[in-house]
């Protein structure tokens, strides 16, 4: 199975026992401009056999002040296997904003060393105008047992990126909008991007639903070596996964998300950042 699949192929594919399919979405509340769990949107229609994976709830550390701080390797892949996947599943992922928070469970079970998922390219308004039926039929698979076998460099954290502001040998990408790398305007507690940090967003929601740079584009836009060091940042981890399934697609070999992202880095006053425009 590819990484990525079509509508017409989980039609095609979605009565094969071994298939698990997860809605992954999350929902904005613009009363207070925070995100929410999608299990509403869930239970109004879905596509059949699909289960609700809650990413905070069911694969977040609930101790952690950082949203969506992973479980640790053996305590993730145990809740992988509490929803149903196994060694020996195939799993396809979607939610209701182009993949976006699909693709972080993706690289979840990645960093667990789980290589049988894939995105889907759609979600359920996608399933739908295809012709086919959706469902508010809840479903559950029952649990399975998933080995963990962590993928080392899948995850950075704080002190990883902080020693590679200094080191030309590894890429800091953050893949948020231009307007935000350069500081124009801050999301987070301070304006700008981590020190030496190139600006290069390699997925993307539009008119047509998830699209990624094609590998010559990715190619292009990084330069070096595709098995160079590269760690990828957002906000929270969520659009940095998304830009690293697509680096992972274009044939790079070494790519990490920092979880915590600006979340977290802004917060630390000693933290280095930058404002002002990409110097490549």
């Amino acid at each position: 199975m590819e990484s990525l699949v079509t509508i017409e192929w989980l039609a095609d594919h979605l009565s094969e026992p071994d298939l698990r399919v997860f809605d992954c979405s999350r929902l904005l509340d613009m009363r207070i401009g925070q995100e929410k769990s999608g299990r509403p949107a869930y239970d109004r229609e879905h596509i059949p056999e699909a289960a609700f994976l809650d990413l905070e709830d069911d694969l977040s550390d609930p101790e952690a002040e950082i949203s969506y701080t992973p479980l640790p390797a053996g305590a993730l892949a145990a809740a992988f296997g509490r929803l149903g996947i196994g060694d020996e599943s195939r799993v396809v992922l979607y939610d209701n904003s182009g993949s976006m928070w699909a693709a972080w469970a993706w690289w979840l079970l990645r960093s667990v060393g789980f290589d049988r998922a894939a995105l889907l390219t759609g979600g359920v308004a996608e399933w739908r105008d295809a012709g086919h039926p959706v469902t508010d039929q809840t479903t559950g698979y029952p649990p399975a047992s998933l080995t963990a076998a962590p993928r080392p460099g899948a995850l950075a954290d704080k002190d990883e990126v902080l020693a590679a502001t200094g080191d030309p040998t590894v890429r800091i990408i953050d893949v948020l909008p231009e307007e935000s790398y350069q500081g124009l305007f801050a999301m987070y507690d301070r304006p700008g991007h981590i020190a030496s940090a190139i600006n290069e967003p390699m997925a993307f929601i539009d008119d047509g639903g998830f699209s990624l740079k094609s590998t010559e584009q990715i190619q292009s836009g990084l330069g070096g070596s595709p098995d160079q060091r590269a760690i990828t940042y957002c906000g929270g981890g969520i659009a940095a996964s998304a830009s690293a399934f697509a680096m992972v697609r274009a044939g790079y070999t070494d790519v990490a998300i920092y979880p915590g992202s600006l979340e977290e880095w802004t917060k630390d006053p000693d933290l280095p950042m930058v404002a002002g425009p990409d110097p490549t």
